[in-house]
């Protein structure tokens, strides 16, 4: 199996990398790639379609200071995986190597979301497209050409709490509400067998509005209909170790589920290490906001359930005065919580799994 550079044949791993532009300097931006190919079953055994196994591919460093999500894309790579596997894993630890450069979410390319430039088919620009746009459709390509399913790798905020995403499933040009449907499934068996508490991502106009069918995940879900995931492993910028584990185990289970695993190995953790606050589904959501200006003092830690109309945080003025609380907006828990202590306002003091009774598939035309 040919990924870039890296060359395996059956029962091997290789590393090598993808090239994706040419810098100013006249060398090449590359990206790490690491094949693990595996002994039975692989696609470059030539097998029939029946016999041969899936191909997972796993992504992370797409923001260059999420350190965890590297981690975890490199450490599912075992020098024994080929052993262990029917089909192949694909790894990509740093996406966004410019960022990783110098340790900011952001490329030097550009100043916006490197996570909001992969391909969405059903959209009109005509506006030419900028480097990093380049690069992720680049590397978009390559990942459709051979995935069968995606974990994307990420970290969220300081001590926040490790969490999975479901994307919402769009139908529209794409594919019928039947076709989003069976996605749907196949995307929460994956998610399910993480062992990650489940959030589903942003309401559809919102998760359309903030550009979110164009990450990597929401691109290889709602543009190519591949079932792909995010995770949100812990804070940014160092490797949180209990957030490595569980994103490790994670991969293992997606892999147990795609009926690739062989048999588990000792030293990777079983799934379900942390568990869901709330026994109700819940979604993305941020907020509460802040409507004074001052300093943010919370009263809760990620992790911590709170209720509608409860009082989840204090607005206190520099002196140390208090001169605003916010209430929770919704019943949920707390997945992180604002970094800094100045807020200006309007504001967001929480990142939350609030309650969810939305749709997980829904038309990509809000009118629709």
């Amino acid at each position: 199996m040919d990924i870039g550079t890296a060359s395996a044949a059956p029962g091997e791993l290789d590393r090598g990398h993808l090239e994706l532009t040419e810098l100013p300097t006249g060398t090449p931006e590359k990206l790490p790639v690491i094949v693990a190919n595996g002994e039975k079953g692989s696609p470059a055994q030539g097998a029939g379609e029946d016999e041969d196994g899936p191909t997972l591919w796993i992504t992370g460093g797409v923001h260059g200071d999420e350190a965890t999500g590297v981690a975890v894309t490199q450490d599912v790579m075992h020098e024994d995986l080929p052993q262990r596997i029917s089909g192949a894993v694909v790894a990509v630890p740093v996406v966004n190597p410019a960022g990783l450069r110098r340790n900011a979410r952001q490329s030097y390319y550009g100043d916006d979301d490197p996570n909001r430039k992969f391909p969405d088919p059903e959209s009109d620009s005509s506006r030419p497209a900028e480097v990093q746009e380049r690069i992720d459709e680049r590397l978009y390509d390559t990942i459709v050409d051979s995935a069968d399913a995606l974990i994307d790798n990420h970290t969220a905020g300081v001590n926040s709490f490790p969490f999975v995403i479901r994307d919402r499933v769009l139908y529209g040009e794409r594919r019928t509400e039947d076709e989003a449907e069976e996605l749907a499934d196949e995307l929460d068996a994956l998610v399910q067998a993480t062992g990650l508490p489940l959030l589903t991502e942003y309401p559809a106009e919102e998760y359309v509005e903030m550009g979110l069918q164009r990450s990597t995940a929401g691109a290889v879900c709602n543009a190519a209909g591949i079932p792909a995931f995010t995770t949100e492993l812990g804070g940014h910028s160092v490797v949180t170790e209990g957030a490595r584990e569980a994103g490790v185990a994670a991969a293992y289970g997606v892999m147990d589920e795609l009926g690739m695993l062989d048999d588990w190995p000792e030293e990777v953790e079983e799934p379900g290490s942390y568990d869901a606050p709330v026994d109700f589904p819940v979604r993305r959501f941020r907020g509460p906001r802040t409507e004074t200006a001052g300093l943010v003092r919370h009263r809760f830690e990620a992790g911590d359930m709170v209720e509608e109309g409860e009082v989840v945080a204090d607005v206190v003025s520099a002196a140390g005065e208090q001169i605003d609380t916010v209430e929770a907006e919704h019943d949920g828990y707390v997945i992180g919580r604002k970094e800094g202590l100045a807020a200006y306002e309007g504001d967001a003091v929480l990142s939350m799994a609030a309650r969810d009774e939305g749709p997980l598939v829904a038309p990509r035309d809000a009118d629709e």
